[in-house]
């Protein structure tokens, strides 16, 4: 009996475990099978798109461009036209300033040109001294104010006749000057930058 056991053990053989897979396997095999036929249909999108919609679509990119393009030379000639005109603005009333200026300048300038004749022939005696300083300051404080205002005096020292510059009250014989050349200024002349405000009055040699 115990021989027959034996023998029965030893035919007997130890079962031997199956490998499971792991749920990380199962994954990833569940995934590629549902991923493929995605590609699959992805890739046949791709080749069956029609030649005609694609040539639509680049007319239209066309169209969009050439619209870009239009609508951008709009702008610029906008913002062109909208400088110009702030340009122009700023210009005219610039010129409206300037023209003010000079019409209230030619007013003082009559004082002005009153208190230089006053210090040209001045009193002679001693009393009146303190008078002719007086007069003299009020002519320096408006001379301050006409270089203020942009206000220059016409340069006239040794200088030829110019008809922009001067205007001329006589032509006489002098040989200490030239022909054409001031001999002498009667009332100076005023500018404000490149426009005469007033031509000097002047003798010139002949």
């Amino acid at each position: 009996m115990e021989e027959k056991n034996k023998s029965e053990e030893t035919i007997k053989e130890p079962e031997k475990e199956i490998p499971q897979e792991g749920e990380d396997s199962v994954k990833k095999k569940k995934a590629s099978k549902e991923t493929a036929p995605a590609e699959e249909e992805s890739k046949e999108e791709m080749v069956t798109i029609p030649l005609k919609s694609m040539e639509e679509q680049l007319k239209e990119i066309d169209d969009l461009k050439e619209k870009v393009n239009t609508y951008s030379e709009g702008w610029q000639r906008e913002r062109a036209d909208l400088i110009n005109y702030r340009n122009r603005v700023l210009r005219d009333r610039d010129q409206e300033k300037q023209n003010l200026t000079v019409e209230i300048i030619k007013k003082y300038l009559v004082l002005h040109d009153d208190l230089g004749l006053a210090l040209k022939n001045p009193p002679a005696d001693q009393a009146s001294k303190q008078w002719v300083d007086g007069i003299a300051l009020i002519l320096k404080k408006m001379q301050k104010i006409l270089e203020v205002e942009g206000i220059e005096p016409i340069n006239t020292e040794k200088v030829d006749f110019d008809p922009q510059l001067h205007e001329a009250i006589s032509h006489e014989e002098n040989h200490d000057y030239k022909s054409g050349q001031v001999i002498e200024v009667i009332k100076p002349g005023y500018k404000i930058e490149n426009r005469i405000i007033r031509p000097a009055l002047v003798r010139v040699a002949k």
